[in-house]
C-alpha cells in the first residue's frame, strides 16, 4: 500500500466531465475545501456544471472535434489541468473514466487520478480483460463470449450455443451505454450494433 507520507493534499480538483456527475463532484470538492475546475466544449458553455466551478476552461477553442470527442481528448485535460496548477483530475463516469491510458497520462504529468491506478484501470475497465482476470482467480462469472466478438454474426452463432436471452455489451461501455438486452436473433442483430455504435461515440471504442 502507498505510504501516507507520499501523498499530497489535494487544493484543486478538475471534473473531466460534465452535467450531473461534475456538480457533485464539485459539491464534495468545497465540502473538502478545495478549489474547482470545469471545463466544457463550446456547446455545453451554458450547462450549469460550468457554473457551478470556481473556475471553468473551454475545451477545443479551435472546434474541429465534437463535443463528446472533446472531452475525450486527454492531452488537452493534461494541459489545461497543468496550465491552472491542478492537483487531482476526477473522471467521474463514462468518458474516460475506465480509460487506462488516462489515468497513465495523469501519472505522468504528476497529477492524481481519482480513482485506481492505470494498471488497475487497464485491467478493469476492458470488460473481456476484467473477465479473464476473474477467471484467473477463480471468481464466479456468467456465461460470456471468450473475448470480443467481431461481428453480428459471431453474436448471433454464440447465442445459439449458450441460448437467449442474451446481454450485448460493449467491450469499454459504461454507466449503462453500450448494452443492450436482447430475447430474439432479430433483437441481437438490432442490438449488438446499437450497442457498439453507442459506445464507439461516448468511449472512442465498439468492440463488444
Amino acid at each position: 500500500s502507498m505510504s501516507t507520507k507520499n501523498i499530497r493534499p489535494i487544493k484543486k480538483v478538475m471534473a473531466a466531465n460534465r452535467g450531473e456527475i461534475a456538480i457533485r463532484i464539485f459539491r464534495a470538492a468545497r465540502e473538502l475545501g478545495m478549489e474547482t475546475v470545469a471545463v466544457y466544449p463550446k456547446e455545453d458553455r451554458r450547462n450549469l456544471h460550468v457554473r457551478k466551478a470556481g473556475e471553468s476552461y473551454q475545451l477545443n477553442v479551435k472546434g474541429d472535434l465534437g463535443p463528446v470527442d472533446a472531452y475525450l481528448n486527454i492531452n488537452e485535460l493534461i494541459e489545461i489541468a497543468l496550465a491552472h496548477n491542478v492537483d487531482a483530475i476526477h473522471p467521474g463516469y463514462g468518458f474516460l473514466s475506465e480509460r487506462g491510458d488516462f489515468a497513465a497520462a495523469c501519472e505522468q504529468a504528476g497529477i492524481i487520478f481519482v480513482g485506481p491506478n492505470s494498471a488497475v484501470v487497464d485491467q478493469m475497465g476492458s470488460k473481456t480483460a476484467a473477465r479473464d482476470l476473474a477467471f484467473k482467480a477463480n471468481v464466479p462469472v456468467v456465461p460470456g463470449s471468450d473475448g470480443v466478438v467481431r461481428n453480428v454474426e459471431e453474436a448471433l452463432a454464440f447465442a445459439e450455443e449458450v441460448g437467449y436471452p442474451i446481454m450485448a455489451k460493449a467491450a469499454f461501455g459504461g454507466g449503462g451505454r453500450g448494452m443492450r438486452l436482447c430475447r430474439t436473433k432479430d433483437e441481437l442483430a438490432e442490438g449488438f450494433v446499437a450497442a457498439s455504435s453507442e459506445a464507439r461515440a461516448a468511449f472512442g471504442d465498439g468492440s463488444m
